[in-house]
């Protein structure tokens, strides 16, 4: 199934991958996926899935194609699904199409399924190579892979902050740290999320309305984008999100996930403002299990990818927990002070042995600030010894 692949295999797959960017903030909660067939040397058909419910990227590649798709090779960046969902069986439609030739990047990282596709091609006679550009295809697709592999979303935690690690004044004051070009990013970063997540202190400080806007996102297809926007979570653990926050009159749902269940009133009014509310258990400390949060998210909101937009004590715990896999870290060329806020509460860091180490992937000038992106070490490297 593996084997070497040429450079023609490598030109066109690396196409496929492009076509499936193309639905970078489109398709969920389905995965971004983009098809290429190639027949003597020619594309005669090119498809990418671009929005849930739609036809997948095989098909729309298979009906550009026509009847050149006969003993042609098809490029795919997932495994074609194998099952019927609201689209038919894509592996089914590229075997009666009779390619000879199915070129995969990665295969489908749901447990359930993965293979599948694989094994309707290989007994349909038609020969399967997997593996080409894999990694490129999975950084495409983090959320979706998170949450099949390991029913939980791809938690990515953005933050912005000064130069000398501040996010706001001590009085909370905070808008605007970061300059225009870097709140674009950030747009992006919230369109291409299943779901963004708050911690109610944050929402009370700001008021923080969550939502994407089509004069900030700078994209051709921005206003069919801000049509889905992410779903908002705020953590509040007693319900004490104001009726009249900002974020419950705007479109799309506000999510309130709360331990207390004997807030009856609350929780109906609340209700009434526009806010839906679930009840999760609590952890150890009395507060949400973050663990149980993200677990319910993936598997009652197919949340792939999590934004997390929030103060220090949240992104604290979560990064305590070992739940972050991304950090995107917006630094502006300003000094706030000893008396502003910090980045993270991380409590119990009280000698040089303690501190946590991150790996920077990424840094670069974003108008007049960085942006940095990293991850977490591994847990037995992010102290130090």
């Amino acid at each position: 199934m593996s084997g070497v692949f040429s450079q023609a295999d490598h030109y066109y797959m690396a196409r496929a991958l492009q076509l499936a960017e193309k639905g970078l903030y489109t398709t969920d909660p389905n995965p971004r996926v983009g098809c290429v067939i190639v027949r003597d040397e020619q594309v005669v058909g090119e498809g990418a899935h671009l929005r849930a419910g739609e036809p997948h990227a095989e098909i729309h590649a298979l009906k550009a194609a026509g009847e050149q798709a006969q003993g042609a090779t098809a490029y795919v960046t997932l495994e074609p699904c194998s099952h019927t969902g609201r689209t038919g069986p894509c592996a089914v439609a590229l075997r009666d199409a009779n390619v000879a030739r199915v070129v995969i990047a990665m295969v489908d990282p749901n447990p359930q399924v993965s293979g599948r596709g694989i094994g309707i091609l290989e007994e349909g006679g038609i020969e399967v190579k997997v593996g080409l550009l894999e990694s490129q295809a999975r950084a495409l697709n983090p959320g979706f892979i998170a949450r099949m592999s390991q029913q939980r979303p791809f938690v990515r935690l953005k933050m912005a902050m000064s130069l000398d690690g501040r996010t706001a004044m001590g009085s909370g004051e905070s808008q605007w740290i970061t300059g225009p070009e870097a709140r674009c990013h950030v747009q992006r970063l919230r369109a291409r999320s299943s779901a963004i997540l708050s911690g109610v202190e944050s929402i009370i400080m700001d008021d923080s309305r969550l939502t994407l806007r089509a004069d900030q996102l700078q994209l051709d297809n921005a206003e069919e984008v801000v049509r889905r926007q992410p779903l908002r979570v705020i953590l509040d653990t007693r319900l004490r999100l104001p009726l009249a926050a900002a974020c419950l009159s705007e479109p799309g749902r506000t999510l309130i996930i709360t331990t207390s269940d004997h807030a009856a009133e609350k929780r109906q009014r609340l209700t009434q403002a526009g806010a839906e509310v679930q009840v999760l258990p609590a952890g150890s400390d009395g507060r949400i299990d973050l663990v149980a949060m993200l677990q319910w998210l993936a598997e009652n909101e197919q949340v792939n990818e999590l934004l997390v937009e929030t103060g220090a004590t949240l992104a604290g715990a979560m990064l305590d927990a070992e739940l972050v896999d991304e950090l995107q870290l917006f630094v502006a060329p300003t000094l706030l002070g000893g008396e502003a806020r910090p980045l993270f509460a991380l409590p119990g860091l009280s000698r040089m042995a303690d501190q946590r180490r991150l790996i920077i992937h990424d840094m670069r000038a974003v108008g007049r600030d960085w942006r940095i992106i990293a991850s977490p070490s591994a847990s037995g490297d992010s102290k130090v010894p």
